[in-house]
């Protein structure tokens, strides 16, 4: 179904309402407007179309009888919204020309929209897919997140090391597509005391908080691709409920004049505030909890209005737990329905366990969440109250299936005993939901293995498999236009809705002149991503160089330092090995370190030092460049990965859970380098061995090198170009005068023990390089592994997740407009 917006555009209608705009909402003339004025103008004309859209979705009466998904997740990193709403609106041919009538390009224009800096990386990143995939496929959804007033930070290098700035990413003059909805604000307590009260004879115990905020939410527009549908992501502000004191401020306190609009709006100023010092950490929890309860007290103001009764919630909403963050939502359903509603424990306990679902996405031990028992006491006694009970419970369910089992009660109660007694959030998200999930086929396996094995064993249908996707409207069609047209040229235009088409390119793969066009292609992306490196960074790159990709989190698991050991032993090989031939290679990094992470930090401030002296050393020529681009985000990665021709997924095995990166890079016909980890596991089994590039240990060769206890010395004293590579690393050969300088990642990889490994694998990966770095000389034989991967991975659509989730979970049926 072609979108209504498409049949009822009028061009001089919606060039008058960018006009309106510019005057009555920015209050400027066309002949003093900006870009970004324009820009803006042009995005409230838009937004008018989808507003419209998403109060008729709202309360479409199929909707609201139809079960629902809401998904809760703290993180949403949706990237910037026009020129994908653009695309599912079927408006973009059309604003194109709209726009250009006016003396503008739309590239330009959309070049103005700062990403909205509302997640950290893959979390946030797969909701978006994942709200994209719901609303193309018309499962009813409604996204519930935070709208921070600052996002992540902005990342800058000085002199190599990691700034970092405040990341205001709506602007002072907000953000065109957002929708404030103070019609369906909420009220929420922190806080105070629980009293005791007799109610016809019997006991019944209350929260009294001792603050309240209200949650102000702001609905982001989640368009439905080439549909009338249009879902709410929503995003609540918190904001003071009675914002100034009149008589404080009369009677000279300005402060206490806003005591209350200053606390509350701490809770949603940042993006996970940091939380290593106790009154972080206590912002955090308020935070989660102040996005989990709004968005409940949400879901059942909702379920109500639309006439359904509160016992058949279950049967008309899901709430799924995109991580641990929103566990705290489970004991405030059973406060309301206990509390509140009047139910008994065990009935709300019946409704409560049908309702929830939980997405893990970690194996690190130290990513599970825990919070400190007394906080969660001093904060939000009577949930502690409820935690309490459900933990007697559960345990008693233990007891009966492992009689006289202590450790069996230790591992699964919720309450980690110790000196501080700490709540473990993915024990409760696993005991009060009715599906778990993991988010790769071998993610899946080593939560049911290692994580929760006695969990799996307890509640044997409880733990499903869900292999993570990604969109293709916005990570193929909107991000690589010249390939989605040759691929549109070949098969027809239906493949953004149904990617599994993309294998009928395989046959294309023999074809010279197809490879040509594709390498054609290739070859233009290349060049908008270096043109993007000279104006922002003076760096000249060669476009028939290997374009090769590391995009992520820095952190030590991912393994970037391990990358750096490369490109250092390839630069000693240059300058030391006469009859070294390689193919010419760019090596891109894009990454953020979380601001306390010092190690991260250091292998930033390392890999931008090598950098500089790499790219200015005559000695090597144009044979190897190094790019560290600063503050990657959506709207850069949608520039790099296009332009990549390998794809570098070098986790050690085990550690990384799914991987989305892999599978975009993938699709736009990069070749993956990776480990047997998270998702390169299916990727390998859907191209092929000979269309990737395994090394490195596996699972069973992490924990076998392990349990015979492993020595990196021995690696570094028997590995001579290792050696000679982490060397260069203790002299002043890149920070002249200030020898040392580069040691501390050095230091983490011998004396610190390297816990990932990245000696191990190291001569693993040199020779995967080469082979790697051979076959890019034969032009046709790679392009050929290049268009089969593009083909080859339609499995990994977030469709096809969500079509998962429905199936096997959700439980959904999609609701047409």
């Amino acid at each position: 179904m072609k979108p209504a917006q498409q049949k009822k555009f009028d061009k001089k209608q919606f060039q008058a309402n960018v006009k309106k705009h510019l005057t009555a909402t920015y209050a400027t003339t066309e002949e003093n407007a900006s870009t970004r004025q324009w820009y803006l103008a042009m995005g409230q004309a838009l937004a008018e179309f989808t507003t419209l859209d998403l109060l008729q979705t709202e309360t479409d009466k199929k909707i609201t009888d139809a079960k629902s998904v809401n998904y809760l997740s703290l993180e949403f990193l949706i990237g910037r919204l026009t020129g994908n709403n653009l695309i599912s609106m079927g408006l973009y041919e059309n604003v194109t020309d709209a726009m250009a009538e006016l003396g503008f390009n739309l590239t330009d224009l959309l070049e103005e929209e700062r990403d909205p800096s509302l997640g950290n990386g893959g979390l946030g990143r797969l909701a978006a897919c994942f709200m994209d995939s719901c609303a193309a496929q018309e499962f009813p959804t409604v996204g519930y997140g935070l709208h921070y007033e600052y996002g992540l930070f902005k990342q800058s290098f000085k002199e190599g090391a990691q700034q970092e700035a405040p990341d205001a990413w709506r602007g002072i003059e907000g953000y065109p597509w957002e929708l404030v909805r103070p019609e369906i604000a909420q009220e929420i307590g922190f806080y105070g005391h629980v009293e005791v009260v007799m109610e016809n004879g019997e006991e019944k115990r209350r929260w009294v908080p001792g603050m309240t905020v209200k949650a102000m939410p702001w609905d982001l527009p989640i368009v439905g691709y080439e549909s009338n549908t249009v879902y709410p992501l929503r995003l609540w502000e918190c904001q003071a409920i009675a914002p100034f004191s009149l008589e404080s401020f009369n009677n000279g306190d300005y402060f206490e004049a806003q005591h209350s609009l200053i606390d509350a709006g701490n809770i949603t100023k940042v993006l996970y505030p940091n939380d290593n010092h106790e009154k972080g950490k206590t912002l955090r929890l308020m935070q989660q909890y102040f996005h989990s309860a709004a968005s409940i007290r949400d879901i059942l103001r909702r379920h109500e209005a639309a006439g359904h009764a509160l016992v058949d919630l279950p049967k008309y909403e899901t709430v799924q737990l995109n991580d641990t963050h929103p566990t705290i939502a489970i004991p405030e359903l059973m406060r309301i329905l206990v509390d509140e509603k009047g139910f008994g424990w065990d009935k709300a306990w019946s409704i409560s366990t049908k309702t929830f679902a939980y997405t893990n996405h970690t194996l690190l031990p130290e990513a599970l969440e825990t919070w400190s028992e007394s906080l969660i006491q001093r904060l939000l006694p009577r949930h502690m109250e409820i935690i309490y009970r459900i933990n007697h419970e559960f345990l008693m369910e233990v007891r009966a299936k492992w009689p006289g089992d202590v450790e069996k009660q230790r591992k699964l109660s919720i309450i980690q005993e110790g000196f501080h007694r700490m709540v473990r959030m993915a024990n409760l998200c696993v005991v009060g939901s009715y599906a778990v999930n993991g988010v790769a086929a071998l993610h899946s396996s080593l939560v049911k293995k290692d994580l929760f094995p006695e969990f799996d064993e307890l509640y044997p249908t409880r733990l499903h498999n869900v292999t993570n996707g990604v969109t293709p409207r916005r990570w193929l069609k909107f991000c690589n236009p010249g390939l989605s047209a040759l691929i549109t040229e070949k098969i027809g235009d239906q493949w953004p809705a149904h990617l599994e088409q993309l294998s009928d390119i395989s046959g294309f793969a023999d074809d010279k002149a197809f490879q040509k066009q594709y390498m054609a292609v290739k070859k233009e992306n290349k060049q908008r991503l270096a043109t993007w490196v000279k104006e922002n960074m003076d760096i000249e790159l060669d476009t028939n160089a290997i374009f090769d990709v590391q995009i992520k989190r820095l952190h030590e698991y991912k393994r970037q330092h391990l990358n750096m050991l490369h490109i250092l032993s390839l630069y000693h090989r240059l300058l030391n090995e006469p009859d070294f031939d390689m193919a010419p290679r760019v090596v891109f990094f894009a990454a953020k370190a979380a601001p306390g992470y010092h190690l991260a930090k250091e292998i930033i401030y390392a890999i931008n030092k090598i950098a500089e002296k790499i790219n200015n050393d005559a000695r090597i020529g144009n044979k190897l460049k190094v790019v560290f681009m600063p503050d990657y985000r959506v709207s850069l990665a949608e520039i790099i990965i296009p332009a990549s021709d390998v794809s570098e997924q070098i986790s050690t095995a085990g550690k990384e859970a799914s991987g989305t990166g892999n599978m975009k890079m993938a699709l736009n016909g990069a070749l993956t380098i990776g480990t047997m980890d998270g998702a390169n596991v299916e990727i390998r089994e859907e191209v092929g061995d000979e269309n990737i590039y395994i090394f490195g240990l596996d699972v069973d060769g992490v924990n076998d090198i392990r349990a015979r206890g492993y020595n990196p010395f021995d690696y570094y004293n028997s590995d001579h170009l290792l050696k000679a590579s982490m060397d260069l690393l203790l002299g002043e050969e890149f920070t002249p005068g200030e020898p040392g300088k580069l040691r501390a990642t050095f230091d983490s990889l011998l004396d610190g023990g390297d816990p990932y490994l990245c000696l191990a694998d190291f001569a693993s990966y040199v020779k995967a390089h080469e082979e790697m770095g051979e076959q890019y000389k034969d032009q046709s034989g790679w392009a050929k592994k290049a268009i089969l991967n593009t083909a080859l991975v339609g499995k990994f659509s977030s469709d096809r997740s969500i079509r998962d989730y429905v199936n096997n979970i959700w439980k959904l049926e999609p609701v047409h407009r």
